[in-house]
């Protein structure tokens, strides 16, 4: 399965314009999916960014770029390319088992700014945790998992959580997971609002503005 994305950076003003767009030309973006044999694609917004994220079949010659092509005179007139899909670099991903039910998951979109030089830091410090994985799959929680960086800056996570696994965390989880976000404070600032239990700040939600038909959680 090919996972792509690509991130534009939405022009002063224009989100409404863009969220209205979406909303009278629904059916006509979901048949364009279909045609193009898209699959769980979606489009997501916050801190006036807009983060496009859709699956495709390997042997499907198709894209996502072929997605906003049909749209790029459109898209030009309300945003600004950050990054196409062919530019992204894969940071980290976790697939493990995917469900095709998606009601049987929450997805987790977020977004973060990377401090200048930090690209590779971030880059290796998720890949020890690939490494630490190494060929086991992992049922859950986290599934479907892929993070793109754009511009050796912006951070974009795409993942599919799985409602099975929901609990409260465990105080070993939390102070886990407040170690790991912490050190992570050292190389990057949040744009949504994942962190703000730890750390006391306040982000946008991450905003959805599209899901493909049949996609839905």
């Amino acid at each position: 399965m090919k996972r792509e994305g690509c991130m534009l950076k939405v022009k002063e003003g224009m989100l409404s314009a863009i969220e209205n767009a979406i909303i009278e030309k629904k059916d006509e973006i979901q048949s364009l999916l279909v045609r193009l044999g898209a699959l769980n694609a979606s489009a997501w917004t916050v801190s006036g960014y807009v983060y496009l994220y859709a699956e495709f079949e390997d042997e499907n010659e198709k894209g996502i770029n072929d997605i906003v092509n049909e749209y790029a005179c459109e898209l030009n007139a309300v945003s600004e390319w950050i990054e196409k899909n062919e530019n992204l670099r894969r940071m980290y991903h976790d697939i493990g088992i995917v469900r095709e039910d998606k009601h049987l998951i929450r997805r987790r979109v977020f977004a973060t700014h990377l401090k200048p030089g930090c690209a590779q830091e971030y880059y290796d410090r998720h890949k020890a945790l690939i490494d630490a994985r190494g060929d086991k799959i992992s049922e859950g929680p986290e599934s479907n998992f892929t993070i793109f960086c754009a511009k050796s800056e912006f951070i974009f996570g795409y993942c599919e959580l799985v409602k099975s696994f929901d609990h409260e965390m465990t105080e070993e989880e939390k102070a886990s997971t407040i170690q790991w976000e912490t050190r992570q404070l050292e190389i990057m600032d949040w744009f949504t609002d994942d962190v703000d239990w730890i750390t006391g700040d306040k982000h946008e939600k991450m905003k959805n503005l599209f899901i493909q038909k049949g996609f839905e959680a």
